[in-house]
């Protein structure tokens, strides 16, 4: 629409919507190309979802692995992605991501304080063609950051109520901490806890909020984006919502929407996804105020139907800023002496492969009955599993709440469930005969170097698997969650926005998960969402500060 009032309330050159990873890539990279930048926030505190996560970044042939001597390529990146995405991405996008993402991550290291380590993760799908396993690692984490160095602005920055533990990914390695979290130095971690330090999403987000701070680009909290202001087919700034009333930002240079996706928004929900997601892992803001805004627009719209799926716990009684907080269930997934079941008591899918991929057998339905297959569904786990195990965020040897249920056997454990007593009994008897055997002939678990990951590595011969035969018995409600959505208004390699007339939305820009994803159905390995986002957000600030 355009700006009838003929006035702004505040005048920039390009304006960033939303404080994650992408949008704070974005003002970096616009104020370094010479714009003046200013950065809104919907919250009160600055990090976005990106504050709730692992913070890894997927990045190929990047400047640590080239000194680390590890054999990676264009070609083979290309090649792994491409297949991965099977078609529902532009190839030049995917091109343009794996060009950029080495330069974009050597740029924030050298110019924007952000530290990172190179972790020990396989892609998610190593053993196809192109992909890498853990000693190859295309994924890096974020080193440690001290809060402290922000002073008075450290209230405005967003902490993860999912990772509060300041532990290097390093650490976790020597520690196994995954498997055996009884190793931790808990006595390091709390003196962190208490001076402010922190890691993993909220280390990636902490340098570049100082560093924006550092270079004085405005940012504004409390100010939720709602319409582009149109002249003449172009973008010329936003009415946002600020203190109760209208609040007009001119922005001569660009738009940046980096916003999140649309998961907290029951009505997108229903409208693009083939499937329940009932158990968001972000924060509730995200409730695509900018994938409305594009629409409004004549955006283009691509990968609608995608989530970063991740399958969820729920623990009664915990909330965060007002809602509920979920957790995500991974490792419990791959360690030994779990499996998962539907409600005939069935084993469904490889439980040790990456969340996003086994994600996609919650939505599977029944052709005659239209009613899912698989959900409800439980995890299952024996008292080997307890006394060794962490689970859902309980120590081994920690008494279960009531919301963890138990049985002294199977069938009583299935009759509280409403799971078929038959059903369960048969498939756990199968799976440990596949134990016994080291081969999962169903959904092979464990052959993967991915399986292992998140799995014991002390457990012989398979980190995955093991036995469910010691009583008492026990089960988790699992949920159908997500990291956040992946579709959004389709852009080009500079990130600008597209109209459904197949021009540029002069003036507009998206990055991360308001943007149509550039894995498409995919998830190519850890930080496969941090990692555009960061990148295509460096891309569109850099792009935008070039615009007269």
């Amino acid at each position: 629409m355009p700006n009838t009032l003929k006035r702004w309330d505040l005048e920039t050159e390009v304006l960033v919507v939303g404080s994650g990873c992408g949008g704070f890539s974005a003002a970096i990279s616009a104020h370094d190309h010479g714009a003046n930048v200013t950065l809104i926030e919907k919250t009160d505190q600055f990090g976005g979802t990106t504050t709730m996560g692992g913070g890894g970044m997927w990045v190929p042939n990047s400047h640590h692995n080239v000194e680390r001597g590890v054999s990676d390529s264009k070609e083979k990146a290309l090649g792994y992605a491409k297949l991965l995405t099977n078609g529902r991405a532009a190839d030049d996008l995917i091109e343009a991501y794996i060009d950029t993402a080495p330069e974009m991550l050597k740029y924030m290291e050298d110019n924007a304080g952000v530290r990172v380590e190179v972790s020990t993760m396989p892609d998610y799908h190593p053993e196809q063609p192109g992909g890498h396993d853990g000693a190859n690692s295309r994924t890096v984490i974020p080193d440690i950051f001290d809060t402290s160095v922000l002073g008075e602005n450290q209230k405005y920055f967003r902490l993860n109520p999912h990772q509060p533990i300041p532990m290097r990914n390093s650490e976790m390695v020597k520690w196994n901490g995954i498997a055996e979290p009884q190793n931790i130095d808990f006595e390091l971690m709390t003196d962190r806890m208490e001076k402010g330090i922190v890691a993993f999403g909220t280390a990636l987000i902490g340098p570049m909020f100082k560093s924006s701070l550092d270079r004085g680009i405005k940012l504004i909290l409390n100010t939720r984006a709602q319409e582009l202001i149109m002249e003449e087919g172009k973008v010329i700034g936003l009415r946002a919502q600020k203190d109760g009333a209208d609040f007009y930002i001119s922005a001569k240079k660009g738009v940046i929407l980096a916003s999140g996706g649309f998961e907290w928004n029951d009505a997108l929900k229903k409208a693009f996804l083939p499937g329940p997601i009932t158990h968001m892992n972000t924060i509730p803001s995200n409730e695509g105020d900018g994938l409305k805004m594009a629409m409004a627009v004549g955006a283009d719209l691509a990968n609608m139907t995608e989530s970063w799926g991740w399958t969820s716990a729920s623990v009664p009684g915990e909330e965060y800023a007002g809602k509920p907080l979920s957790r995500g269930v991974i490792a419990e997934r791959n360690l030994p002496h779990s499996i998962m079941v539907n409600k005939q008591g069935k084993r469904f899918v490889n439980e040790a492969a990456s969340y996003n991929t086994m994600f996609k057998n919650l939505w599977f339905f029944d052709e005659n009955t239209m009613e899912p297959l698989n959900l409800p569904c439980w995890l299952i786990v024996d008292q080997q599993y307890k006394d060794k195990y962490a689970l859902v965020g309980l120590m081994p040897g920690d008494d279960l709440p009531p919301w963890v249920d138990c049985g002294d056997t199977l069938e009583g454990l299935a009759g509280k469930l409403g799971i078929d007593s038959t059903g369960i009994k048969e498939t756990v008897e199968k799976w440990n005969r596949y134990v016994e055997d080291n081969f999962d002939p169903d959904f092979h678990r464990g052959l993967s170097v991915y399986d292992a990951l998140w799995g014991d590595p002390t457990n012989k011969p398979n980190a995955a698997m093991g036995t469910i035969e010691k009583p008492p018995f026990y089960a988790v409600h699992i949920y159908c969650g997500t990291l956040g959505t992946k579709g959004g208004p389709r852009t080009n390699v500079n990130a600008e926005v597209m109209g459904i007339d197949g021009r540029v939305i002069d003036g507009l820009y998206a990055a991360g998960n308001v943007m149509a994803s550039v894995c498409g159905p995919a998830y190519w390995g850890g930080g496969a969402t941090v990692g555009p986002g960061m990148t295509f957000g460096y891309i569109a600030g850099r792009h935008a500060a070039k615009r007269k």
